[in-house]
């Protein structure tokens, strides 16, 4: 099995990463390629033995499985120009939401499939979320959730909960992280504690609670209730948060999915002759 991926910003580098990491190729089984070819290069210093080409078509000819890693409103073009070359044996997997696998269908022959990647994919862990097309075999399916399964935990997903799903999972990792430099902010104000050292609890702090999570001790619920010692410290700040956060993360689905419709309605715009 080759693997070819077109785009290496942040999430197409991260994906190769997860891929070389988790050993679901060997290194030159792996194609890369960007439009800035420096960040293709960039990679490539990292992990010599990855080929290197000039372009996406180059990328197609050599591999079997296909990662497009570009904007959405890149995508169509790029799938346009690439017919000649794409085969029906050919699997073509975006990574971006907005495109649904029944519009990339809509404009190749070959078989697609949608899948959100993470961050947390790095480390070899996290979700990353799938959407197959029609013309995949179960083989097809199942060889992409064990390519997958390597760096994530692969988990299939309808179209309709794709956005919220996105904003767990992928943009999750952000949200959380402002939220923990905000704690470290106010320890910081608040008492004589350094940046350093806030830093170093709440990193260990997170990676304690994420082995927590992962070996199945707690459940999100237990874990709460666990820590929340009736009369206690803990609980004098849970019914700030209580208080103060309110409607906080509806306000910020509302807004991730205001940015998705954005984006939905100019590539609808795109396929609107297809």
């Amino acid at each position: 099995m080759n693997i070819g991926v077109i785009g290496t910003g942040n999430m197409g580098t991260i994906l190769t990463e997860a891929i070389l990491e988790g050993g679901a190729v060997r290194p030159l089984d792996m194609v890369v390629t960007n439009r800035t070819l420096g960040k293709a290069y960039h990679l490539q210093e990292h992990y010599p033995d990855i080929v290197v080409v000039e372009n996406a078509a180059e990328v197609v000819r050599q591999t079997d499985i296909i990662f497009i890693c570009i904007k959405p409103l890149d995508i169509k073009p790029l799938l346009e120009l690439l017919k000649d070359e794409l085969t029906g044996e050919h699997i073509v997997i975006s990574i971006t939401s907005p495109i649904t696998v029944e519009q990339l269908e809509s404009i190749t022959k070959s078989k697609v499939a949608r899948m959100i990647p993470s961050i947390t994919n790095r480390a070899l862990g996290g979700a990353s979320l799938f959407t197959f097309g029609n013309r995949l075999t179960k083989k097809d399916r199942k060889d992409l959730v064990s390519l997958a399964g390597t760096f994530s935990k692969p988990i299939e997903i309808e179209e309709p909960i794709t956005r919220i799903s996105s904003d767990l999972t992928s943009c999750g990792p952000a949200f959380i992280t402002y939220l923990l430099e905000r704690m470290i902010e106010a320890s910081v104000k608040e008492t004589p504690i350094t940046r350093d050292v806030a830093t170093v609890l709440i990193t260990e702090m997170m990676i304690g609670y994420g082995q927590l999570l992962k070996e199945n001790l707690y459940s999100l619920d237990t874990l709460r209730k666990k820590v929340h010692v009736k009369g206690g410290v803990t609980g004098e700040g849970l019914k700030v948060l209580e208080e103060e956060v309110g409607d906080l993360f509806r306000h910020v689905f509302q807004k991730t999915h205001e940015k998705f419709y954005e984006d939905h309605y100019y590539v609808d715009q795109q396929f609107k002759d297809e």
